[in-house]
């Protein structure tokens, strides 16, 4: 093996020059074939063939090459001219020759440009147009049409370039496009994080005749990495070529002045909605040019701002023009496009006037006064003092709802003026509290300077002239006592480079600058010194480059804070950065703007300080989105708008990660607009939830909403925080809290209005209730941990956050019932409770003790545990194994349900079952077999723990072989003397035998017990605990699995004995190994996931899985529907729903099927449009029918559905041939998928099973059933007579025999029941609960089908005796035979009768058909008793919905005739028919009823309602009879049971007695006395 060379992996290049024609001949170099050859470089990238490094960069480049060579159309062209030599005009053929050989002549070799060079390829198609036109025979006219088709498709996209230099722009852009719509048609099936195993299904079942085209996608996307890379050039490519304004030096784009570059938009709105961490670069960068292409025209915005600012500058004085306030009010963005207009104006009057239009727009939510334009100081002058201060609530003030709010504002004595003003922009942001706050009416004065150059500042005279302008300068205004008011703006003109290194030169330059000024600028109260300083444009998509922004404090000496710088000093405390500073790290990422707001985006890193307080932390960065947005009314819209903006800033700044937050503020003039806090909080809730896919993507964790607002005019401003998140991600948590002053008055705290649902719910997350407005934002939420690890786990959720899934199911469902409209959704609406759920935790402790204490499984088995009901915080267990006592108001419970759920905690030791585990299922399973009511179970696990003992462990030592060579294997594993005595003598740990190892005494271990508990077998035996309860579970109550996670082992047990199971689509399998395991033990990577050997593939396939649902949340809500149909305890009442406005009783049913034509049997059940489009109602409720098992044995069908509002089951048979498909084995290498037809009509081994599961299930829900039968028996072949077809099909009678609620058994229209599908179905397996119906007229049954039993009974000699019988021809020549003498004569007519016979058979054979089929009809049915009755289909909703109540009715009263009639034991109680016929004998001993009456179901109905305490006295008259009867033959038994008989009898009465009161006491002596004549 040595001598072996090792292979070695090539890295060098592949590619061979002149291999591929490289090298290629001056011909090559064409423009047309240089284009062709590099779109075919990206074409076979893009088909998953790899790309040679440089590859792509030479092909885009040789496409720009070909596409801006003038030649290129005209190769092109002359192409597709050449074949037509001949073929068209001689004319019109040699002119366009003529102007392809003039152009290349001009053009020569191509080396030498000649200036304005272009063919004129508009010419071409007018040409042909022209001859077209002038054709007047039609057929010729179509001729030449086609015949030029190519030309004309080859000179068309030339026709459309409208830029001189990329002639083929239009030619390039459709190649482009191509790709993108090819490459959206092969990762469509990949996105969105579906998983490679399923794409790769749907693919086969889309392309089942197309095996190539399923390779040809796979192998694409195998190459993700660099078909993206493609893409990314080519959506670069196509943002060039978007751009108003070429960028100076850069060459145009090969797509410039395409015309068809708006076709692009589709394509790129495909690859935006692309979800997935591998399509997040290509995604991000579609949306940054959909971003770019929905911005107003830069232009528009510049004239628009240029003619409001000319009309502020021929405006009166103190009035504002209706343009500017229009400008104002619509929020257009100035900061852009202002120094471009202001190096653009005429006069320093112009300038000014822009200065002012800037002003008014920053200091909108202020009151400004006297401004003043001083042109030629080339200065802006004006005051302002800011509105009424937002009132804020004592901390005291109870607010339990809105309404509370609402009242609170009506009482003066609930607020107070916090004092705290929004002029507090530039305070220290990390504290509120301030002694020096400015009070609110104080006149502040703001001067904005106009300058060429920061040196025109350097000059101390003019620095000095520009503050002689502030009162407090000139001594003609004193200084306020709170601290400086005064402002000082510096437009500076002068261009910086937008890179952090300029900036900072130029900050500090400023900073410089301000130095020697810094008393001067005290003695005129300068509180900030801001300069707005021109930006170099980067030519970004045609966009000016917003101004530079540096702020300078007086509080901090007049230096600046990077972190506010290009905020606009007035907006820095609406963006509410100082909750930023203490925890992280915070650095500005980009700026917004549009016309509803500014957002500013920072990147914000964990402070150390901060992780060493909060160790579990999420240490990555994240994004921090801060929007202000001024806003004319709280609309649904405007509100909306804002929310976009600040995602498409999120987006544009590239923001991946996750625990992003976005703060929006939104500022009004709240002196004008007024909103309703309940409809504001309701707008929010519904715009995060239409957005919410996008905010998740986005990995924004938390939307903050701050909002300044009155709730009716006269009243005072409130400030208004909504929060919101989304921790599960399908629930969204909305907490409004109002900003309220405590004991103090100078300090903000959040006060939450009302309780919420989630805490309510057990959701788990925190509330800001209390907290300092100024709290710094925390590292993590509340059990963001925890959710992270399940997420990691299996893709799953936190158990503790299943409840608000629970709760957000059932407001989902109210919801939908509301939305309905019409009688019933107005009933839904008014009836919804405001608390849909209500949850408390089952906790196992020990009895009678401290709750605090640990126990074991020991506890349990001594009997020393039980389950106590408790309100405990989230994640307070230590168990993994967390149990729930739900009380949910549903729709058919209003006023409540009650369910017990059961989760693994899968953060607890990987969810893995211990026997602590263990426990914590049994006594919560068993609470819920107490009740009676049903057990949900929501599986994410890994099976049984495994453990090892760790203390062993690190102690343990070897007795190697040869100690020299420990590779030559061991002898034992020992301890030491002193480590035995450590586990093994005192603590029971090991179990050892002492041996001599070198001369040394040691203890080799023969058992290692271990001291930490749950380590192996243990675990088994609870396991099987489990298991059992489980399966008593299914037989007693109703049981359901939700499989959201993988569930392993005992975990997969459970599953299966629980029975019906919900099973969310991806990484949820249900398996026994995983498939590492399995990989191992084969010595081959054979699996790649788990969910091929448990996903739906496989566990919704075989009936395991009776549901698949795509999410969490749906797969909890089909629980909650599931649940719907359920009576809240077993053998309870079924829970009928209204159906007013929905459907009506009694209707005939309009669907009928056509005899002859399969169709699809669900139809029979809801009906369905039929070829007009119109409505045709079925049997069942519209709407109601919900289908289970549908993956499984497709020729059955079965489901739950509603007649009349009552829930029933139901089973109907698939007409229709189905197909069975059995995976292959990737294990297996000779294994291959196998398709098996499956005949419709038939019973199969699988469908059978189905069957029989389903009427199983059926019961344990206690739903009554309807079964529409169409079978024509089972399938007998030898296949499925092995694969236990018999089996099977007696399970379907076991199960009804089993079954406690009516059965009803219809053959529908044009269906039949044969041979041994009737012994399964046929109403005396049990009597007491089935019967059977047939649809009048075309329903059959019988043994054999018509056809057979023509051929077995009446044959071919049965049907000659019946045409010699019938036919008068056959009579005349049968008497003809019998008279004739002669033979020649005699052999004639024979030969005539058979001719007669043969031509008559096929007409007799139909007619012996007919004769066996009217054997099979209803009405023979009903007549020999084997039925109940016919029945006309379309009455058949209204028969049946009245005969169930009357069975429901009766059952009901039977069970308690059964019931009465079971006292004590010596005598035997009596049968369901015997009750019946009891019940049936007082019905026709009432006056008026007859026995005829017994099967009207309404007369029963009437009857039973009528005389119902009539009906008690005779219960009551029954179970006193059933005493006696006890009594007397205890009594009178032979020998010694009837002396201990009497005596038991004597002392039960005495020990009663000696119970009673004396009055009862005295009315026993008085009845015995009577009875017995004492």
């Amino acid at each position: 093996p040595e001598n072996v060379s090792a292979a070695v992996v090539f890295e060098g290049c592949l590619r061979v020059d002149g291999l591929d024609g490289a090298a290629s001949t001056m011909g090559n170099n064409r423009a047309h074939l240089l284009f062709r050859k590099a779109l075919g470089v990206l074409t076979e990238g893009m088909c998953g063939y790899v790309l040679i490094e440089d590859e792509l960069s030479d092909a885009m480049e040789n496409i720009y090459k070909a596409a801006t060579d003038p030649s290129l159309p005209v190769f092109e062209i002359d192409e597709q001219l050449s074949v037509l030599s001949g073929r068209l005009d001689a004319n019109l053929f040699q002119t366009l020759s003529g102007m392809v050989s003039d152009f290349k002549q001009k053009y020569g070799d191509g080396s030498q440009p000649v200036a304005g060079l272009r063919f004129p390829a508009s010419k071409v198609e007018q040409l042909i147009s022209d001859y077209s036109q002038s054709i007047k025979d039609p057929a010729e006219s179509v001729h030449f049409s086609s015949l030029t088709t190519p030309l004309r498709e080859a000179a068309a996209p030339y026709i459309k370039s409208s830029d001189a230099e990329v002639v083929g722009s239009e030619r390039a852009l459709n190649s482009f496009l191509q790709i993108l719509r090819d490459w959206i048609s092969v990762e469509r099936w990949f996105c969105n994080d579906i998983s490679y195993a399923d794409a790769v299904e749907n693919l086969r079942k889309a392309n089942k005749e197309n095996s190539s085209s399923v390779l040809n996608i796979c192998r694409s996307h195998a190459q993700l990495k660099a078909t993206s890379k493609i893409i990314l050039r080519i959506i670069e490519t196509i943002a060039d070529g978007s751009r108003v304004e070429s960028v100076t030096g850069k060459s145009p784009s090969v797509v410039a002045g395409a015309a068809g570059l708006d076709d692009a938009l589709p394509c790129l709105s495909d690859i935006a909605s692309m979800g997935g961490k591998a399509y997040a670069e290509v995604a991000l960068a579609a949306r940054k040019l959909l971003l770019h292409e929905s911005l107003h025209s830069i232009e528009d915005r510049k004239s628009r701002v240029s003619q409001a600012a000319q009309e502020l500058k021929n405006a009166a004085e103190k009035q504002i023009p209706k343009e500017v306030q229009h400008l104002l009010d619509e929020n257009v963005p100035l900061s852009d496009v202002f120094f471009s207009l202001l190096n653009a104006s005429a006069d320093a009057q112009e300038e000014i006037a822009l200065a002012e239009l800037y002003a008014r727009k920053m200091y909108r939510t202020y009151s400004l006064r006297d401004v003043k334009h001083l042109v030629d100081q080339r200065t802006l002058k004006f005051s302002f003092t800011t509105k009424q201060t937002k009132s804020v609530f004592s901390s005291t003030t109870p607010m339990t709802s809105m309404s509370d709010l609402s009242r609170a504002l009506s009482r003066s004595s609930s607020l107070s003026n916090l004092d705290m003003t929004k002029n507090e922009s530039e305070s220290d942001l990390t504290s509120l509290q301030k002694s020096d706050n400015i009070p609110p009416n104080t006149v502040r004065t703001v001067l904005t300077k106009i300058v060429g150059k920061v040196e025109d500042l350097k000059d101390p005279a003019a620095f000095e002239n520009v503050l002689q302008s502030f009162p407090q300068f000139t001594m003609s205004a004193s200084k306020c006592e709170a601290g400086p008011i005064n402002i000082l703006y510096f437009v500076v003109q002068q261009e910086v480079n937008g890179t952090l290194e300029e900036m900072d030169a130029m900050s500090k330059c400023l900073q410089e600058t301000l130095e020697p000024f810094h008393d001067l600028l005290k003695q005129a109260d300068i509180r900030r010194v801001a300069f707005f300083v021109q930006q170099k444009d980067g030519g970004d998509v045609g966009q000016f480059s917003p101004p530079v922004v540096f702020t300078y404090r007086a509080q901090s000496g007049f230096k600046e804070d990077s972190l506010f710088r290009n905020i606009e000093p007035s907006f820095v405390y609406q963006l509410d950065l100082g909750r930023l500073a203490k925890n992280f790290s915070v650095k500005r990422v980009g700026v917004h703007q549009t016309t509803t707001s500014h957002v500013h985006m920072y990147k914000a890193t964990p402070r150390t300080s901060a992780l060493a307080n909060d160790k579990k932390a999420n240490k990555s960065a994240r994004v921090f989105g801060r929007a202000v947005s001024f806003v004319d009314d709280f609309s649904s819209a405007s509100c909306e708008r804002t929310l976009v903006d600040a995602m498409n800033a999120f987006d544009l700044c590239g923001s991946s990660g996750e625990d992003n937050h976005l703060f929006m503020n939104l500022e009004s003039d709240y002196e004008k607009v007024t909103t309703d806090p309940v409809e504001l909080e309701q707008t929010f809730v519904s715009i995060l939830k239409r957005h919410g896919e996008r905010v998740a993507r986005l990995g924004i964790a938390e939307v903050e909403i701050r909002v300044l607002c009155c709730v009716a005019e006269g009243c005072p401003p409130i400030s208004l925080r909504l929060v919101a998140s989304n921790p599960t991600g399908y629930v969204l948590v909305m907490n409004t809290y109002v900003e309220a002053a405590d004991e103090t008055g100078t300090k903000g705290s959040f006060k939450l209005i009302g309780g919420t649902k989630a805490n309510l719910a057990c959701s788990g997350d925190s509330s800001w209730e209390g907290m300092d407005v100024t709290s710094p934002y925390p590292l993590t939420r509340p059990f963001d941990a925890q959710r992270k690890a399940a997420l990691k786990a299996s893709d799953t959720l936190y158990c503790y956050d299943l409840p608000a899934l629970f709760e957000a199911a059932v407001e989902k469902q109210w919801n939908d019932a509301s939305s309905k409209g019409g009688i019933e959704g107005g009933i839904r609406a008014a009836s919804k409770p405001l608390m849909v759920m209500y949850t408390s935790e089952l906790v196992v402790q020990k009895k009678k003790g401290d709750g605090s204490k640990s126990w074991t499984m020991k506890d349990y088995l001594n009997g020393d545990l039980e389950l106590v009901q408790m309100s405990r915080g989230a994640g307070a267990n230590d168990v993994g194994m967390v149990a729930w006592l739900m009380i949910l108001k549903t729709i058919e419970y209003p006023e409540g349900r009650q369910v017990i759920l059961i989760a693994n905690d899968i953060t607890h030791k990987a969810g893995s079952f211990g026997t602590r585990e263990d426990v914590v299922f049994k006594l919560a399973s068993e609470y819920a077999r107490e009740r009676r009511i049903p057990r949900l179970y929501v599986a994410a696990n890994s099976g049984a723990r495994i453990g090892l003992a760790e203390g062993v462990k690190k102690a343990f030592k070897v007795a190697f072989k040869d100690p020299l060579k420990p590779e030559n294997g061991f002898n034992f594993i020992y301890v030491t003397k002193d480590d035995y005595e450590r586990f093994g003598s005192s603590k029971k740990e090991i179990i050892a035998e002492p041996v001599t190892l070198d001369g040394e005494e040691v203890y080799k271990v023969t058992d290692i017990i271990g001291a930490e508990p749950d380590l192996g077998v243990e675990n088994l035996k609870g396991s099987g605990l489990i298991a059992g309860e489980t399966s008593s579970a299914y037989n007693d109550i109703f049981t359901m699995t939700i499989v959201l996670g993988r569930t392993v082992g005992i975990g997969a047990y459970l599953v299966r004995l629980g029975q019906r199971t919900i099973q969310k689509a991806d990484t949820s399998p249900i398996i026994l190994t995983g498939y590492q395991a399995l990989n191992k033990l084969m010595g081959v990577d054979v699996y790649s996931t788990n969910d091929q050997l448990g996903g739906p593939g496989i566990m919704y396939s075989n009936g395991v899985s009776h549901l698949v649902a795509p999410d969490h949340l749906q797969a909890v809500s089909s629980a909650i529907e599931w649940l719907s149909f359920v009576p809240s305890v077993r053998n309870g009442l079924l829970p009928i729903t209204d159906i007013r406005g929905i459907d009506e009783i009694e209707r005939p049913i309009e669907f009928t099927p056509t005899a002859g034509i399969p169709y699809d049997p669900r139809l029979l059940l809801t009906g369905g449009e039929n070829d007009d489009g119109v409505w045709q109602s079925g049997f069942f409720d519209k709407g109601s029918f919900t289908e289970s098992l549908s993956g499984w044995a497709k020729s059955v069908v079965v489901g739950r559905a509603r007649l009349g509002g009552i829930p029933m089951g139901v089973v109907a048979t698939e007409n229709r041939t189905a197909e069975a498909i059995k995976p292959a084995d990737p294990a297996d290498v000779k294994g291959a998928e196998s398709i098996t037809q499956e005949a419709g009509c038939v019973w199969f081994p699988n469908s059978a099973y189905k069957t029989a599961q389903a009427i199983n299930d059926f019961r344990t829900e206690d739903l009554p059933l309807m079964i529409f039968a169409n079978w024509r028996g089972f399938s007998g072949g030898q296949r499925d007579m092995f694969d236990e077809v018999l089996k099977y099909g007696s399970l379907i009678v076991d199960a009804f025999v089993a079954y406690e609620q009516p059965i009803f058994v219809f053959i529908p229209p044009f269906a039949e029941i044969r041979g041994g599908a009737w012994v399964v179905l046929d109403a005396s397996i049990n009597a007491s609960v089935m019967e059977m119906y047939a649809t009048s007229g075309s329903a059959r049954g019988g043994v054999l089908e018509a056809n057979g039993a023509a051929s077995v009974k009446y044959r071919t000699k049965d049907l000659l005796s019946t045409m010699h019988r019938l036919d008068d021809t056959l009579k005349s020549l049968d008497k003809k035979l019998s008279e004739s003498t002669s033979d020649d004569e005699k052999k004639t007519i024979k030969q005539s009768i058979n001719e007669r016979e043969q031509s008559l058979i096929p007409v007799y054979e139909q007619i012996a058909v007919q004769f066996c089929e009217l054997h099979d009809t209803p009405g023979r049915m009903e007549a020999v008793g084997v039925i109940e009755k016919s029945i006309e289909w379309k009455e058949a909703r209204s028969f049946f919905f009245w005969r169930l109540r009357r069975k429901l009715a009766e059952f009901d009263f039977r069970k308690k005739i059964q019931e009465a009639s079971s006292v004590g034991s010596g005598f035997e109680g009596m049968t369901a028919i015997g009750a019946s016929a009891l019940m049936k004998t007082w019905f026709i001993g009432t006056p008026g009823m007859t026995e005829d009456m017994w099967n009207a179901d309404k007369a029963v109905l009437s009857w039973m309602a009528q005389c119902n305490q009539d009906l008690e006295r005779k219960l009551l008259g029954l179970r006193k009879q059933v005493v006696i009867q006890e009594v007397v033959q205890a009594m009178t038994a032979g020998g010694a049971t009837a002396e201990i008989g009497t005596a038991g009898i004597v002392e039960g009465i005495c020990q009663v007695y000696q119970t009673m009161s004396m009055d009862d006491k005295e009315k026993l002596k008085k009845m015995l006395k009577e009875a017995i004549d004492l």
